[in-house]
């Protein structure tokens, strides 16, 4: 190879060196769980009204085949950005189909939250619980319930129904996402997704 003589005469400037940060603090920032939570019956209002019409939605006029794969990725974006509370409502019902064809995971379900709200009862009624000398707050209590319930959800075959719900929902969401041609209901942009060009 080549010598590469570099002029660095009209290189200058004075370049800060980052802080040290120690280690066990870079890992609990990563760790760091977010100090405020949306309220579920708040999040689900708005899911609600956030849900495209359901003839629309399953309107097989506009089933198509993509034209291109960079068509293909920018369509799949769209359809999850304009119909995302659909494809969570076909998430819940995907649960619910399993939960309704699996009675023991159902029995197992009713049996933790019926556990959980006796612990509330007895939290309200003021009443402590007290495990080898200790008394545990309400929070440790539901999850020594959570802690028991593993084994009994494993054993009626909770584990299996999630990944199908999973696998389920990732597939009729990808495949809907894919062939439904957004174009149809709302118009091209061509400033949207600069990143994903046409070839």
């Amino acid at each position: 190879m080549a010598d590469v003589a570099v002029d660095v005469t009209g290189v200058s400037g004075q370049m800060d060196t980052p802080p040290d940060v120690p280690k066990n603090l870079s890992f609990t920032r990563f760790l760091k769980v977010p100090s405020e939570f949306p309220d579920p019956k708040e999040w689900i209002q708005q899911q609600r009204q956030n849900v495209r019409p359901w003839l629309i939605f399953i309107q097989t006029s506009n089933f198509k085949a993509p034209p291109s794969i960079p068509r293909l990725s920018k369509r799949i974006m769209r359809n999850i950005e304009y119909f995302q509370a659909n494809y969570l409502f076909v998430f819940l019902g995907l649960i619910l189909y399993c939960l309704i064809t699996s009675p023991l995971i159902l029995l197992a379900l009713a049996g933790t939250f019926y556990a959980g709200y006796k612990l509330n009862v007895r939290h309200v009624q003021q009443k402590k619980f007290v495990i080898f000398g200790r008394e545990l707050t309400l929070a440790q209590q539901y999850g020594v319930v959570t802690l028991c319930s593993m084994p009994v959800y494993y054993m009626v075959g909770a584990h299996g129904a999630m990944f199908w719900v999973i696998g389920a929902s990732m597939v009729i969401i990808t495949l809907h996402a894919a062939f439904y041609n957004i174009e149809a209901i709302l118009p091209r942009r061509d400033d949207e997704f600069p990143l994903l060009e046409e070839v």
